[in-house]
């Protein structure tokens, strides 16, 4: 619900489809992860996950992967 109701329609559409997918996949150590980046705000999210698509790999290294993971996800949806 979290990934779906963030406060900005972006982040929801980003988010939302990445949870409804892969959170089953997650490890338990990457679903604590995840409730973690979801503490974050919307302004900051959008352009560490963005950037991505870039090349670029701002925001906490502490999210890293996860970023990457849901950056990935998010691109390969918009290329179908």
């Amino acid at each position: 619900m979290r990934s779906w109701r963030r406060g900005t329609k972006e982040m929801d559409l980003i988010l939302g489809p990445f949870s409804d997918s892969e959170l089953k996949t997650l490890s338990p150590a990457e679903l604590d992860e995840y409730e973690q980046l979801l503490n974050e705000n919307d302004q900051d999210l959008y352009p560490w996950i963005t950037a991505r698509s870039r090349g670029e790999t701002p925001g906490p290294q502490e999210f890293e992967a996860l970023l990457n993971r849901i950056a990935a996800f998010s691109l390969d949806r918009l290329r179908r």
